[in-house]
C-alpha cells in the first residue's frame, strides 16, 4: 500500500493573504520613493510582517513574484483584448496597462536588478511573454489594414520603455500616456481625407481638355 502523503494544497486564507501582499506590493512599489518598504507593504495588505516573510522570505523573492505576476496579467489582458472590436484601440489599451507595469518596475529597480542577476531566466521569461502579447495585438491591427506593418513588437516595447524612463518627476505617468496616444495615432494607416479627394477631383475637372492634333497637310508641287 502506498503511504505517500498527498501534496497539501495551501489553505484558502494563506492564498488570500499572498494575493493581498502581492497587490499591496504592486501599489507601494508603483508609488516608489522612501515609503516603498516591506513594512509599508505589510501594512497596506493588512497582514503582519511575519506573514509577509512566511510567503516571501527575502525582498528579492517578493520583487520577483510581483514582477512575474505583472507579466502574467499583461499576457492575460492581451488574450482578452484579441476579441475587441477595434484592434488599434485594443493595442492602445494594452500599452496603457504596460505603463503601469513599468511604473511598478521602476519602483523596485535597484532590488530587481539583483533579482535578475540571481534568476537568469527571469529576463527571458518576461521578454518572451511581453513580446508575444504585444505581437498578437499588433498583428491583428496590421491585418485589419489599420496600422502600418513596418514596426515590430520589439520596436513597440523599446519605444514604450524609452518614454517611461525619459520621465522621472511626480506625475510622469500622465505625460507618458499623452505621448503614447500621439505615438499610436502616428502608426495608424490614414485613409485619404474627403477634402483631399474633392480637391483632386476639382483640379481634374478644371484642367483644359487636350486639343486633338490635326494631321499635317502635304503641299502640292
Amino acid at each position: 500500500m502506498d503511504h505517500t502523503d498527498p501534496i497539501r494544497k495551501p489553505r484558502a486564507d494563506a492564498v488570500r493573504n499572498r494575493e493581498r501582499v502581492l497587490e499591496a506590493a504592486k501599489a507601494v512599489f508603483n508609488a516608489g520613493g522612501p515609503e516603498a518598504s516591506l513594512e509599508a507593504v505589510a501594512k497596506r495588505a493588512g497582514v503582519g510582517i511575519g506573514t509577509l516573510y512566511r510567503h516571501f522570505p527575502t525582498r528579492e523573492d517578493l520583487f520577483e513574484a510581483v514582477y512575474r505576476r505583472e507579466v502574467e496579467q499583461l499576457s492575460e489582458l492581451a488574450e482578452h483584448l484579441k476579441t475587441a472590436k477595434d484592434p488599434v484601440e485594443a493595442l492602445r489599451r494594452w500599452l496603457q496597462s504596460a505603463v503601469e507595469f513599468v511604473a511598478t518596475k521602476k519602483g523596485m529597480s535597484a532590488a530587481l536588478a539583483l533579482t535578475f542577476q540571481s534568476s537568469s531566466d527571469l529576463a527571458a521569461f518576461s521578454m518572451d511573454r511581453l513580446t508575444k502579447a504585444i505581437g498578437s495585438l499588433l498583428d491583428r491591427a496590421v491585418a485589419a489594414g489599420q496600422m502600418r506593418g513596418d514596426i515590430s513588437p520589439e520596436d513597440l516595447l523599446r519605444a514604450l520603455i524609452g518614454m517611461c524612463y525619459m520621465h522621472d518627476q511626480p506625475g510622469w505617468q500622465s505625460s507618458v500616456l499623452r505621448m503614447l496616444d500621439v505615438f499610436v495615432d502616428g502608426l495608424r494607416v490614414q485613409p485619404p481625407s474627403k477634402a483631399k479627394v474633392d480637391v483632386t477631383r476639382a483640379a481634374t475637372a478644371k484642367a483644359p481638355a487636350a486639343r486633338p492634333v490635326k494631321p499635317a497637310v502635304k503641299r502640292k508641287r
